[in-house]
């Protein structure tokens, strides 16, 4: 399903010099933006939800860092930073491994292979959802598991409009090193990620 919300086309791109001269600006609003799409879970996971706005700003510090302007590269660019703009019927993040000390990292990663495949939302009564992990590619060895993954939380209809209707929705991990549920979400995100439904 694809909407105004769903796509991000290189028109709506600041180019590089309107972008470098209101970047403080839409970097704050970004920061206020993104407080209400992320949901720790535990001291070292956290789900950053995506939509059309993070994204923007993700191809814009791209192409602010890598001086990009070339069509074809912006393109390439959006090519590979638009699928993870929910569709109007999902909720998709990027999920998040963080230790501060190197070695608690190394050993953390290689004791939560297939973490990423143990994440979950629920809305009101309805049964768990599991998310869909590294579509693009695929990001654990069979020794450890990456920091970083790309999660895709498919809804019901039924599911999208018991959320759009008020119901709670609850999140979480169930690997069995690893285990930690929010239920429910604060409402500030509830309703944030009500906003990607259709």
């Amino acid at each position: 399903m694809s909407n105004a919300k769903t796509t991000l086309t290189r028109d709506e791109l600041l180019p590089l010099e309107r972008y470098h001269a209101s970047r403080a600006e839409f970097r704050q609003r970004i920061l206020q933006h993104k407080a209400a799409r992320q949901v720790c879970l535990g001291a070292h996971a956290t789900l950053y939800f995506e939509d059309k706005l993070t994204i923007q700003y993700q191809v814009q510090e791209m192409l602010r860092v890598e001086r990009i302007f070339e069509p074809e590269a912006i393109q390439a660019e959006l090519d590979a930073y638009t699928p993870l703009i929910p569709d109007g019927d999902n909720w998709k993040a990027t999920f998040m491994l963080e230790y501060a000390e190197v070695e608690e990292r190394r050993v953390a990663l290689a004791q939560l292979v297939g973490i990423e495949h143990e994440l979950w939302v629920q809305v009101g009564g309805a049964a768990r959802v599991k998310g869909i992990a590294d579509e693009d590619m695929e990001r654990t060895r069979e020794a450890k598991t990456s920091a970083v993954h790309f999660v895709r939380f498919q809804l019901t209809p039924d599911m999208a409009a018991a959320a759009r209707a008020g119901a709670p929705v609850s999140i979480g991990v169930a690997h069995p090193l690893y285990t930690y549920s929010l239920d429910p979400v604060p409402e500030t995100v509830r309703a944030s990620l009500v906003h990607d439904l259709a």
